[in-house]
């Protein structure tokens, strides 16, 4: 299922994002905006676009009791914006930790329930 793949990927962008902006503090590194950032962004902005189409549709398909199309918006604004922090030092550390907290718990719960939703279809084809 794509929408797995994509949740998975996203989930390890949070990871790769954290590790560039310690990466960049430690060795007090500047990013060329043009050759680094925004090829890089731009590639994470399709990937979230189509991660928001995904999940909205499969939300609105099955309606988990815990998750809300306002908190995949959430999700890509958020990531949107910590990626491109990620490259620079001058990031607020705690704020920064915060938004890749919440967006990671947010794709984690996702992923969750896809996957127990993929068991459940799994079983229900064991049946027959």
């Amino acid at each position: 299922m794509q929408l797995i793949e994509l949740t998975s990927y996203l989930i390890t962008q949070c990871e790769e994002a954290k590790n560039r902006f310690f990466h960049m503090r430690e060795f007090n590194l500047q990013p060329d905006f043009f050759s680094e950032v925004k090829p890089y962004a731009d590639h994470i902005h399709e990937q979230l676009q189509l991660w928001q189409q995904l999940a909205t549709e499969w939300r609105v398909k099955h309606q988990p009791k815990y998750m809300h199309t306002q908190q995949i918006n959430q999700v890509v604004d958020a990531m949107e914006q910590f990626i491109v922090q990620s490259f620079y030092k001058e990031t607020s550390k705690k704020r920064f930790l915060q938004s890749i907290h919440s967006v990671h718990y947010t794709l984690s719960t996702m992923l969750r329930y896809l996957k127990e939703g993929e068991m459940n279809v799994q079983q229900e084809e064991d049946d027959f």
